[in-house]
C-alpha cells in the first residue's frame, strides 16, 4: 500500500505530525458519531409527530458541540499536516543538497541539471502532499472502519460485518492498478525530464539558433517531445479516471447495500427508527476514508516515483574522501599522471612537471592537448587518472575536498557570478572580510572606481553579471579570487574574449600575485607568459618542453612554431587594421 518506510524512517520528525493529523482526524470522528446519533434522533421524532423542543434539546446541543468539536479538530489537523509537509521539503532539499556538495561538479556526469532541479522542486513537492495528506488518510482509513464497526456492533451487527467485508475492496482495487501504474508513472517522470532538459537547453541557445536559423528546428524537436509527453500524460489521466470509477462504485455499492439492510431490518422491526437512519448514515460514514484515500493514491504513486529517482541519487557512491589538508607554502608536482574522460581515449600521458611555491608558472599547447583537464585534476574537479598530484609530500588524493577547495582557486574564462549585489559576490571569497578589504580588492584590479560610479558595494548585480561587461566580470571575479587568499591560483584562459585593456589589467595583477602566491596560467596567447616562470609546452596530452620563455625558443621546436604563428598573426591583423 505504498509505505516506504525508508522514506519514513529518512523524516524522522514527520511521524509526530502524522500521528497527531491522524488523532484529530479520529476525534472529528467521534464527534460525527455523536451528530449523527442525535440527528437520528431528532429525524425520528420528526417522522413519528412526538418532536417537543424542549425534549429534544439535548440532542440539539449534542449536534451544535459535535459540529464546533469537528470544526476545531480540523484546523488543528490543516496545522500539523501543515507541518508534516514544511519538515519534509526541507529535510530532502538539504540531503539534496548535501548530496551534490559531496559530489562536486562530477555530479553532472550522472544527472543533467533540469533533472536535479526536478526531483528538488517537482518531486520534492509530490512527497509533501504523499507526508501531509495520503499517510495520514492511510493510516485514518484503517482506523475509522473499525470504529465504526464496533459502533455498529452495538445497534446492528449483520450490517456492520458486511460493510466491513466491502471496505477492503477498495485497496485491493489500489494494489491492483499499482502494477500497472508504477511503470507508467516511471515513463511519466523519465519524459518529464527530458522535456525540462531539452526546454532549458534551448532557452540558454536562443540567441544562437535564431543566428543560425535553428529556431524551427528547435521548435519542432520542442513539440515532438511535447506531444511524446501529452500522450504519456493521457495515459497517466485516463488510468486515474478508471481506478476513481472502480473505487466509486465499491463505496457508493458497500454504502447502498448497508442502506437497504438498515431499511429491511427496520421493516422487520428489527430495529427501531433512529437505529435504522443512524445505520443509513453510518453506512455512507463507513467508505468515505477508504474512498478519500483512493482519491490520493494517485498523489501516493507520483510521490513513490519521485522517491526512488531522489533515492537513486542519494545512494549514489561517493568517492572516500580524504582527511589531510594542504602544506603550508607547498610545491606541487606530477609524476606520470594519465588521464581519460572514456577510459579508452587518452587525454593525459605520463604528465610530469613540477610548481614552485611563490612562482608564475605557464600551460601552453594548442586547444585539446590537455592543459584545462591539468587544471580539473588540481582543483580535484576529476580523480580517476594515473599516477600521482603532489602537495609538498602529501599526495591530493588523501585531501580532503574542503581543504583542497580553500587552497585551490580556479578562475576560468567565463567565471560564474550571482545574481545580488558587488559586496555579496565579493563576500564569497572571505565572508568575514571588512568593507576595507573589498575595497582594496577592487583596487588591485582597478575595478574600485568603476564600482563607486554605480553606487558602491551594494550595486546591483545581476543574473550571470548580464549588467556588466566581459572586462568587468573578469575583474569582479579576480577580486573575489584574492580575497579567497589560497596558496595556488589557476586562471584558466581567463582573459579570454575580453578586451585588451582589462586583459592587461588582470595580467598585472597576476604577475604581482605570483610572488607571494603559487600561480598556474593557461593561455592561447604566448605574450601573457613569456615572463613566467616556468613554461610547460604540451601536445596531444603531452609535455614536450619546459623552461622559459628565452629557453624554449632555443631549445624546443613546438614552442617556436606557436611563437612564430601567433607573431604571424598579429603582424596581419596590425597590417589589415593599418
Amino acid at each position: 500500500m505504498m509505505i516506504n518506510k525508508r522514506l519514513i524512517a529518512l523524516i524522522e520528525e514527520s511521524k509526530k505530525y502524522i500521528g497527531l493529523t491522524v488523532l484529530y482526524q479520529w476525534l472529528a470522528l467521534l464527534a460525527n458519531i455523536v451528530f449523527m446519533y442525535s440527528l437520528a434522533r431528532i429525524i425520528e421524532a420528526l417522522f413519528m409527530n412526538y418532536f417537543v423542543f424542549e425534549e429534544q434539546l439535548v440532542f440539539i446541543a449534542f449536534c451544535l458541540i459535535a459540529i464546533v468539536i469537528r470544526y476545531f479538530c480540523k484546523l488543528a489537523q490543516h496545522k500539523t499536516s501543515f507541518y508534516a509537509a514544511k519538515r519534509v521539503k526541507k529535510t530532502l532539499r538539504e540531503k539534496i543538497y548535501q548530496k551534490l556538495l559531496e559530489f562536486g561538479p562530477s555530479y553532472k556526469n550522472s544527472y543533467a541539471t533540469s533533472e536535479i532541479v526536478q526531483l528538488a522542486v517537482e518531486g520534492v513537492d509530490q512527497l509533501e502532499t504523499y507526508f501531509a495528506q495520503y499517510l495520514p488518510q492511510f493510516f485514518y482509513a484503517v482506523l475509522a472502519p473499525l470504529t465504526l464497526f464496533l459502533v455498529l456492533l452495538l445497534i446492528s451487527p449483520v450490517v456492520g460485518i458486511v460493510l466491513l467485508v466491502f471496505v477492503p475492496l477498495i485497496p485491493m482495487t489500489i494494489v491492483l492498478i499499482q502494477k500497472f501504474a508504477k511503470k507508467l508513472l516511471s515513463k511519466y517522470w523519465g519524459q518529464y525530464t527530458q522535456l525540462g532538459d531539452t526546454f532549458l537547453e534551448n532557452l540558454q541557445g536562443l540567441t544562437t539558433a535564431k543566428i543560425y536559423k535553428a529556431d524551427g528546428f528547435k521548435h519542432k524537436q520542442m513539440n515532438e517531445e511535447a506531444e511524446h509527453f501529452r500522450r504519456i500524460t493521457m495515459k497517466v489521466l485516463t488510468m486515474q479516471l478508471n481506478s476513481i470509477t472502480v473505487m466509486d462504485v465499491v463505496a457508493f455499492g458497500g454504502s447502498a447495500l448497508g442502506t437497504i439492510l438498515a431499511i429491511q431490518q427496520v421493516n422487520d422491526q428489527l430495529l427501531v427508527m433512529w437505529e435504522g437512519v443512524f445505520v443509513i448514515l453510518i453506512s455512507a460514514e463507513f467508505f468515505l476514508p477508504m474512498r478519500l484515500l483512493g482519491s490520493y493514491f494517485h498523489i501516493a504513486m507520483n510521490g513513490m516515483a519521485a522517491s526512488d529517482k531522489i533515492f537513486d541519487l542519494l545512494d549514489m557512491p561517493v568517492r572516500k574522501q580524504g582527511t589531510k589538508t594542504v602544506p603550508a607554502s607547498s610545491d606541487v608536482a606530477l609524476r606520470n599522471v594519465s588521464f581519460s574522460y572514456d577510459g579508452e581515449k587518452p587525454v593525459l600521458v605520463n604528465v610530469s612537471f613540477g610548481m614552485r611555491a611563490n612562482s608564475l608558472n605557464a600551460l601552453v599547447g594548442e586547444s585539446g592537448c590537455g592543459k584545462s583537464t591539468i587544471a580539473a585534476l588540481l582543483t580535484g574537479k576529476l580523480r580517476s587518472y594515473s599516477g600521482d598530484v603532489l602537495f609538498g609530500n602529501t599526495s591530493l588524493s588523501d585531501i580532503s575536498d574542503q581543504n583542497l577547495l580553500q587552497n585551490v582557486t580556479y578562475i576560468g574564462h567565463q567565471a560564474h557570478l550571482f545574481m545580488g549585489s558587488v559586496r555579496s559576490n565579493l563576500a564569497m571569497g572571505n565572508p568575514e572580510a571588512t568593507e576595507e578589504q573589498l575595497w582594496h580588492a577592487l583596487e588591485q584590479v582597478n575595478l574600485a572606481e568603476f564600482v563607486k560610479s554605480l553606487g558602491g558595494l551594494d550595486a546591483p548585480v545581476a543574473e550571470k553579471g548580464s549588467n556588466l561587461s566581459g572586462g568587468q566580470r573578469q575583474r569582479l571575479a579576480l577580486a573575489r579570487a584574492l580575497l579567497h587568499n589560497s596558496q595556488m591560483y589557476i586562471f584558466d584562459e581567463a582573459t579570454s574574449n575580453i578586451d585588451v585593456e582589462s586583459e592587461d589589467v588582470i595580467m598585472q595583477q597576476v604577475h604581482q600575485l605570483a610572488q607571494t602566491k603559487m600561480v598556474l596560467v593557461i593561455s592561447h596567447r604566448l605574450v601573457n607568459v613569456k615572463n613566467a616562470d616556468q613554461i610547460v609546452v604540451m601536445q596531444h596530452g603531452r609535455v614536450v618542453g619546459s623552461g622559459t620563455h628565452q629557453e624554449l625558443l632555443a631549445t624546443n621546436d613546438e614552442y617556436k612554431r606557436m611563437t612564430q604563428a601567433q607573431t604571424e598573426l598579429e603582424n596581419y591583423v596590425k597590417g589589415v587594421e593599418a
